[in-house]
């Protein structure tokens, strides 16, 4: 039996632990398998086979492992194998066995102590096979041999004469099928060029019945879900991307990391970003058994950095040639260095690196920064190294040349659409100001307000908008008495343009006035074209809108007389949004395609991704689904081209491409969007793949309200606050808690309102319909038992709620008329709300399904259950068994299990399914279907069907969900009685009753 506990869940290997469990299936049905498991060290492997060792264990098999040990060059002959052996002469169920077999007792300490010969040993590998052939004779077993890099040559021979010619093939005189399985793991990362399990491997992999399985690094995704699964308290994202990152996919590491983050803050000693004591040791054990110049070599390269080029290594370390070679082989060998096919070195994991850049002597470190600096500026200072060189400077102490290369790799970083490193080096240079001397700032180096303005703007480009906001703050407190106006102004609409992005609209307001008013319009200016741009959108926002368009128009005039191309586009964008063809409209997206062009045209790519987003959103809500997905198509391309994914529109057309995948049911693609999305998220554009919460959800997985709680951590964000509103008071409601979706609700308006002036926003009516759901069922439940006094209180919260759906529809928060989406979700609050007050309205729900026939599946479905409720009131029983059927394929193909149950559940208690048009009254059952209803009449239990019909117990118990489902009954033992009256299933011969 498996003896490693494990306090944490399973997580990411499902479909290795799926290939393992097949073979067992095999085995159990007498096919014998081996499969070789490798893996580095951390990534897993201990974890799969113990999981899959549990299912072995569940399904009846027999479980024996056998451990090697490192016992450096002196092993233990046959030490797993007589592990093995051991366990299986204590169980009583074997223990008569090994005297058959008298060769097999050497193993068991009973064998004597002659001298084996070559004839004994393979008396003895042949009695190895037939003992365990008997035992899987007489009982399923599976072998599990651990950590066989570490095995010696004795174990491997017996392994090899097993898998090659003896247990794999049914010894004679065997009488049935042998049911055996063996799984096998060893460290690839171990495996250097002369390890002595590498020609056994290349053997047995040939082998038909041998299979190798790869456990490959975790995904970014799972390893997320394994940090936060080994907390209670939530994690803050921050330290979860950081532990991830470092991580680079191997479990044990990630747990190290984690471990160390309990004893002290991220970034102290000893946290989140220093290697763990433990964990260093771990990783400088294989480093210490290099020879002392494969040492040196390698401590070089931990200086380098991750990757190094040979050539900057060679000149680095000053070793000869030959030297050199020969202590790269040695690293490589030991798998610590990887070659690249561009004449480079790579550490095999980045931890590695760490821990040895760690252990070096303070000294030695600078010196060996100083060395890299000191190369790399002899190469005539290109600026594709000038981001390294600024490093190697600032590590050496030499703060002057640190700030030169700095400011070099920003030029180089903005050339190339690097917008975050753009920043860093900024910022980096900037801290490094103040520590050079005036005399000794490299030539041509501005002020640092325009230094901190263009910090400011690189931090908006990478999405970090507050980070932009506290820039362009610092800016602003640089201004003095004899700042140049112009400057002043621009300072003050950048601040106000940042504040924007972080829903500080009234402040924006204030912000984009004072730049106005340092600047007038004559004469005409690019800075004051800008400015007033600006203003209009913030007065757009706080409700102005007669300013607006005034200050919109005038500046319109004055950028077509500047032939400020890009400005006119950005003023035309917000002139769009003020008029009655507006970007719902076809002519208001005609207009919005002229800015796009007009924007293309003067090379201003963050202008021309707003008018895509904005062709994007216009035909989204005027319900064209299939043009806004060609207008996100064409946005998130040309924010990938020019680095800008990260940029606030973009991050806005990322949400907007889940909010559609998941509104037409691709359910999938939204999923995997959150977890493949292209561009690493900045921490303020969370939100943007958190439409694949809303899938969660819908699905079941009770995580989904903790992981959109979790977006509200941080600085606040008008969108991750209305997208983990509606996460939080859809999950309320889908529990059954109306006094936990109406705080909810009140929570999110809450926070959604900054008094701007604006509007309420659109989402109330989404909000108040998912609340209006459980407050409903409230109601209908307490007029069910007779609490007339409660209904009617929860009925005046209904009544509530939906005036507030429909104050917001009428005038929302661009106050222009809804689309289809804010329709539908009007609809579904004004059914739920008669539910409420005086029950389920067939023709309430009727006009909510339709509605939602705009493209929104998954409401529409949901619709569709309350619908078939309702008709099964109005004694309408073939149509509510329509709508039920149509609800239920929808919430199958989706795997939208709740939902399924839920529909299940009224299929049950309304007897629905009796009067399905298909043969026998019932509809038709699946081939799958009719296996377990036979078993089912047979007594099975769900893992016992699973065993006969080599399915999961899971699986099975799906299976007879759908058949209760189908029947219409509400116990096994009715389903198979329905059957049996219904012809589906005969009695069988002798069978009585």
């Amino acid at each position: 039996m498996p003896t490693t506990a494990f306090t944490t869940p399973f997580i990411g290997r499902e479909d290795e632990l799926a290939r393992l469990t097949r073979v067992l299936d095999r085995a159990r049905a007498g096919e014998t398998r081996a499969v070789l498991v490798a893996g580095d060290a951390g990534v897993g492997k201990t974890r799969v086979l113990a999981e899959a060792a549990g299912h072995a264990s569940e399904t009846g098999m027999t479980v024996v492992t056998g451990h090697c040990v490192d016992l450096g060059d002196v092993g233990l002959p046959y030490l797993p194998f007589t592990e093995i052996l051991g366990v299986l002469a204590a169980d009583e169920r074997f223990s008569a066995m090994p005297a058959a077999h008298p060769a097999v007792g050497r193993l068991l300490g009973d064998g004597g102590s002659a001298k084996p010969d070559a004839g004994s040993r393979l008396q003895l590998f042949e009695g190895v096979a037939a003992l365990l052939a008997d035992v899987a004779e007489s009982a399923p077993l599976l072998l599990v041999l651990e950590d066989l890099h570490w095995a010696d040559q004795s174990s491997r021979d017996l392994l090899r004469f097993l898998l090659s010619r003896g247990t794999l093939q049914r010894p004679a005189g065997g009488t049935s099928a042998l049911r055996l399985a063996i799984f096998a793991s060893y460290r690839a990362d171990d495996l250097h060029r002369r390890h002595p399990l590498r020609p056994l491997l290349a053997e047995l992999v040939r082998l038909p019945a041998v299979d190798r399985l790869d456990l490959r690094p975790l995904p970014d995704a799972e390893v997320a879900r394994l940090v936060r699964a080994q907390r209670a308290a939530p994690l803050p994202e921050a330290t979860v991307s950081d532990i991830v990152e470092r991580a680079e996919g191997n479990a044990f590491y990630a747990e190290e990391l984690l471990a160390a983050t309990a004893d002290a803050p991220p970034g102290g000693p000893g946290g989140a970003s220093a290697v763990p004591s433990g964990l260093a040791e771990v990783l400088l054990i294989r480093c210490e058994q290099l020879p002392a110049t494969a040492q040196q070599v390698l401590r070089t390269a931990a200086v380098a950095g991750r990757r190094v080029e040979h050539e900057l290594l060679r000149d680095a370390v000053d070793l000869p040639e030959q030297e050199l070679e020969s202590a790269l082989r040695e690293a490589v060998g030991r798998q610590l260095l990887v070659p690249g096919g561009d004449n480079t070195y790579s550490f095999r994991h980045a931890l590695i690196r760490e821990a040895v850049y760690a252990d070096l002597l303070p000294g030695e470190r600078v010196r060996l920064h100083r060395a890299f600096a000191r190369l790399l500026a002899g190469r005539g200072h290109p600026a594709e190294s000038a981001a390294e060189r600024a490093h190697h400077s600032r590590e050496s102490h030499d703060l002057v040349d640190a700030l030169a290369a700095s400011l070099e790799a920003a030029d180089h970083a903005g050339r190339i659409g690097a917008p975050a490193e753009e920043l860093r080096h900024l910022e980096a240079a900037l801290d490094l100001w103040s520590a050079v001397p005036t005399s000794a700032l490299p030539d041509g180096v501005p002020d640092t307000v325009t230094l901190t303005l263009r910090a400011s703007a690189a931090a908006a480009r990478a999405g970090e908008t507050h980070r932009a906001v506290s820039l362009t703050r610092a800016a602003l407190a640089g201004i003095g008495s004899d700042t140049d106006a112009e400057l002043a102004a621009r300072v003050r609409y950048t601040l106000a343009g940042n504040l924007m992005r972080v829903d500080s609209l009234k402040a924006a307001f204030a912000y984009s006035s004072e730049a106005l008013s340092l600047i007038s319009a004559e004469p005409a200016s690019h800075t004051w074209v800008w400015a007033a741009a600006t203003h209009a959108m913030a007065a757009r926002y706080v409700g102005e809108d007669e300013v607006a368009r005034r200050v919109a128009l005038q500046a319109l005039r004055v950028a077509e007389q500047l032939d400020v191309a890009d400005a006119q586009a950005d003023l035309l964008i917000s002139l769009i949004s003020l008029e009655a063809h507006n970007r719902r409209t076809a002519q208001g997206r005609s207009r919005l395609r002229e800015a796009r062009e007009l924007a293309r045209r003067a090379g201003n790519v963050a202008v021309e991704i707003r008018a895509l987003f904005n062709l994007a959103m216009g035909a989204y809500e005027s319900g064209d689904l299939d043009e806004c997905l060609t207008w996100i198509s064409e946005g998130l391309a040309r924010a990938d081209r020019a680095g800008l994914l990260s940029s606030p529109y973009a991050l806005e057309t990322r949400y907007l491409h889940s909010t559609v995948l998941y509104t037409l049911g691709r359910w999938d693609e939204c999923a995997r969007s959150a977890v493949t999305a292209p561009g690493r998220l900045p921490a303020a554009g969370a939100f943007a793949i958190a439409p694949a919460l809303y899938v969660a959800l819908a699905r079941g997985d009770q995580t989904a309200a903790e992981r959109a709680r979790a977006l509200l951590d941080g600085p606040f964000d008008w969108m991750a606050t209305l997208v983990a509103g509606i996460v939080l008071t859809d999950a309320a409601a889908l529990r059954g808690d109306p006094e936990e979706a109406v705080e909810q609700l009140r929570t999110t308006m809450a926070a959604l309102d900054d008094d701007s002036g604006a509007e309420r926003p659109d989402v109330a009516v989404r909000l108040a319909a998912l609340v209006l759901s459980a407050v409903a069922d409230t109601a209908v439940e307490l007029r069910l038992t007779g609490d007339e006094a409660g209904a009617r209180g929860w009925a005046d919260t209904a009544t509530e709620l939906v005036e507030l759906a429909r104050v917001t529809a009428a005038k929302g928060e661009d106050g222009g008329q809804q689309g289809p989406e804010g329709l539908a979700w009007l609809a579904r609050a004004e059914a739920e709300w008669v539910r409420a007050t005086t029950g389920p309205d067939v023709a309430a729900w009727e006009k909510a399904v339709a509605a939602f026939g705009y493209g929104d599946v998954y409401e529409q479905a949901r619709g569709q259950l309350r619908l078939a409720e309702a008709l099964l009131t109005a004694e309408r029983r073939e149509e509510a068994a329509e709508q039920a059927r149509a609800a239920r394929d929808t919430a199958d193909r989706l795997g939208a299990v709740p939902l399924r149950e839920r529909v299940d559940a009224l299929v049950r208690r309304g007897r629905l399914a009796e009067r399905s048009p298909t043969a026998g009254g019932f509809p038709v059952l699946t081939a799958r279907e009719n296996d377990v209803l036979l078993l089912l009449a047979r007594g099975r239990t769900n893992r016992q069907i699973g065993e006969e019909l080599f399915i999961s117990g899971k699986t099975a118990s799906v299976h007879v969900s759908n058949i209760l489902a189908k029947l219409g009954a509400a116990s096994r033992t009715e389903a198979v009685a329905l059957a049996y009256r219904a012809g589906l299933i005969q009695p069988e011969p002798g069978t009585a009753g």
